[in-house]
């Protein structure tokens, strides 16, 4: 499926193969941290967002019925 619905401003299909822009919000607690970790582990804040996301998305993937994905 295409997530061309999904555009926003700037933002780019998944189907041309680049990355698609988002904006989140955290509590400022939860940034320091991973900003700290960013820092211990010499990455950039985004990898270390991407890494988390790629994790959790591994886990919560099989709790997804079919008719749900995305």
């Amino acid at each position: 499926m295409s997530t061309s619905r999904y555009r926003r401003s700037g933002a780019v299909s998944a189907d041309s193969g680049t990355a698609i822009r988002a904006s989140v919000s955290f509590p400022p607690d939860l940034y320091a941290s991973l900003e700290e970790i960013a820092r211990h582990k010499k990455v950039s804040l985004a990898w270390v967002i991407r890494e988390a996301a790629e994790r959790y998305a591994a886990v919560e993937r099989p709790l997804v019925k079919p008719e749900e994905k995305l």
